[in-house]
């Protein structure tokens, strides 16, 4: 196979999407598979169910073409052995976690290795006096909060995916969830990291300790990056006490869902840290309610609190006034079963969603106080294009998950979908937010990128990336 290197376009849904890298030409595929099957044995498959899951990722979206080869890896050394003939060969490469992406960042596409870390999944070590947990990057989300539980830990960063999203995952996004407002995102959770570059090498960053400044922050560079500088074997990751005291859940329906984000914009005024502030507009509520049954039928939106720690009571007592001075209709409950009840019904917003047919799925964060006009200018998409976008929002940090549903009949997400959410990508940057607050850019948010950052912060990022995968195999098409 040739070591040229060609431009190339790659089809997402119905947009295409430029790539920098090709995959190897057919006559040069043989070789590279007998060369896989060689070193890796019966970890590489070309067929079947998980190949075919391999090509597209919760957002449901693909990126064209077929993968040449899905590799299942069970260790740090088969990692690097597929990364070493990627690299002599020239081919790219997708790294993939449990496949719970929102922005098609880890899709197989026309002739790249797919690269799976999903066997990867033991805890390899917990260390209760450091509160820390070593783990392979397969470990699933929950499965670690759930192993330290009884020792009175938890791991924070929980998204909504977290009893099927893989900690490798979610540290390659840096993704966020329901507490991150005020226990922080996976990034804050992260100590070191061991990943292995495109040419092979195994690179360890970080550190056990709590503080450590010695030289640029690595962890924090990779935590994010999406699959395009390496490939997450190993992470060192801290573990939280579980809050002391009560926890308290508030619920209130709102007459709009500018009233209810204007509501949740004066709770952080009032500088007050909920650990969960969760809103949901009526479209949210009406997807829900169809899915799971529930009566949300009672206001136009929805804004869910919950408080923890020594301080619960005092502070949702605090909070129930401010919502009751905004015009909300609320309740509370210090019973655990039934505040998570009510998270329960918040974290079946995208299942309800799948269930309503094809959704481009968008996540932008705004600052807070910039949420009810945020809120706003999503009606105000509505109204003009006649689009459904049904929202949820984590209030408590500004991110917005604005969902635009197709309309029926349509072949795919049409321009004017992607229109709409142009306008709404432009509006959350005017209003000194960001087109992703935690999904990831992925295939999906690539075009938009330049607006965000600027061409002088672009040329620095793609700087960046060659420094860690000179050649471009690493997830080319995803971010840059």
């Amino acid at each position: 196979m040739s070591s040229t290197e060609t431009s190339s376009t790659q089809t997402v849904g119905t947009q295409t999407v430029g790539t920098e890298t090709r995959g190897a030409e057919t006559d040069g595929s043989a070789l590279v598979l007998r060369r896989l099957r060689e070193e890796l044995g019966d970890a590489v498959t070309t067929e079947g169910l998980d190949f075919e899951s391999a090509h597209t990722d919760k957002s449901g979206w693909t990126a064209g073409g077929r993968a040449l080869a899905l590799v299942r890896a069970r260790s740090v050394a088969d990692v690097q052995a597929t990364l070493r003939l990627a690299t002599e060969h020239r081919v790219p490469v997708v790294p993939r976690g449990a496949g719970t992406g929102l922005a098609a960042g880890a899709v197989g596409r026309d002739g790249a290795i797919v690269l799976s870390t999903a066997a990867m999944d033991r805890i390899l070590e917990i260390s209760l006096e450091d509160e820390l947990a070593v783990v392979e990057p397969g470990v699933l989300n929950q499965a670690l909060s759930d192993a330290v539980a009884a020792d009175g830990l938890i791991f924070s960063p929980d998204p909504a995916s977290k009893a099927i999203s893989s900690i490798g995952g979610n540290i390659a996004t840096n993704a966020g969830g329901l507490l991150c407002a005020k226990y922080g995102v996976t990034r804050e959770a992260v100590l070191g990291l061991a990943v292995v570059l495109a040419d092979g090498r195994l690179v360890r960053t970080g550190r056990r300790s709590v503080k450590g400044v010695a030289g640029y922050d690595l962890t924090a560079l990779l935590t994010g990056s999406e699959g395009t500088l390496g490939v997450i074997v190993e992470a060192t990751v801290k573990l939280r006490p579980i809050p002391a005291g009560r926890v308290v859940t508030v619920g209130a329906y709102f007459p709009s869902v500018v009233a209810a984000a204007a509501a949740s914009a004066a709770i952080t005024a009032a500088r007050l840290r909920p650990a969960v502030m969760e809103l949901m507009d009526e479209g949210a509520l009406a997807a829900i309610g169809r899915y799971t049954g529930a009566q949300l039928d009672r206001g136009a939106a929805y804004l869910l609190v919950q408080t923890d720690g020594g301080g619960a009571e005092e502070e949702a007592h605090r909070i129930l006034a401010i919502v009751a001075e905004a015009g909300g209709d609320a309740e509370s409950t210090d019973d655990p079963v039934a505040g998570e009840a009510l998270l329960a019904v918040r974290r079946a917003f995208h299942p309800a969603l799948e269930a309503e047919g094809e959704v481009l799925i968008e996540d932008v964060c705004v600052p807070r106080s910039a949420l009810p006009a945020m809120f706003a200018a999503i009606r105000g998409i509505e109204e003009r294009t006649g689009l459904s976008i049904p929202t949820v929002a984590h209030a408590g940090d500004g991110n917005l998950h604005p969902n635009f549903v197709v309309p029926a009949g349509s072949d795919g997400v049409g321009e004017e979908v992607w229109a709409a959410a142009g306008e709404l990508f432009r509006t959350a940057l005017a209003l000194g937010g960001t087109l992703t607050g935690e999904h990831g850019v992925g295939l999906l948010k690539r075009r938009w990128l330049a607006e965000e950052l600027g061409e002088d912060s672009m040329v620095l990022q793609r700087g960046i990336k060659a420094v860690f995968d000179p050649l471009g195999i690493m997830n080319p098409g995803a971010v840059y």
